[in-house]
């Protein structure tokens, strides 16, 4: 069985209990955020090796450290093939970090993108610009309405209601 299949079958295990779901969420966010801070400590070293490896190298489970790498994967220069990932697939983490930083905000992740780690690694200003790129990109502006008595978008001359809003 995947990695992703045996999460999602613990996820849902633990989701059916509002209690336990609680519990299990914030434990598997520490056991992230405990990644996150190794990983940026010595961001230029690309981690090569199994899952079971790596997984062992950052103190977390195996399964957990599947569903690690399902978060990072879009924010590494080569995305693992995460769906199909077992114990012993080798897999590589070359992060982005840029990328990386623009994902934990998408996120909604603060507890990763505050990390004190991204001092040294991103300037307080590239952060900044970053976290707006970000923010503007989930934004939906609605275009203009036309009112009837507006001039037509069109460019007749006419008022709108007397001519393409009939």
């Amino acid at each position: 069985m995947t990695l992703m299949k045996e999460w999602d079958k613990l996820a849902q295990q633990y989701n059916a209990n509002q209690k336990m779901a609680q519990d299990f969420w914030t434990d598997y966010y520490m056991k992230e955020k405990a990644v996150y801070e190794q990983l940026l400590t010595q961001p230029v070293e690309a981690h090569t090796g199994t899952v079971a490896e790596l997984a062992e190298k950052f103190g977390m489970d195996e399964v957990y450290f599947g569903a690690f790498l399902d978060g990072i994967n879009e924010s590494i220069k080569q995305p693992n093939p995460v769906d199909e990932i077992e114990r012993d697939s080798v897999v590589n983490i070359d992060i982005d970090l840029e990328k990386l930083y623009y994902n934990m905000v998408a996120a909604k992740a603060d507890w990763l993108y505050e990390l004190p780690q991204w001092d040294d690694l991103l300037s307080q200003e590239r952060r900044e610009e970053l976290y707006k790129e970000q923010k503007r990109s989930m934004t939906v502006r609605k275009p203009k309405k036309v009112m009837p008595n507006d001039p037509c978008p069109c460019g007749s001359g006419k008022k709108y209601k007397k001519c393409c809003g009939r």
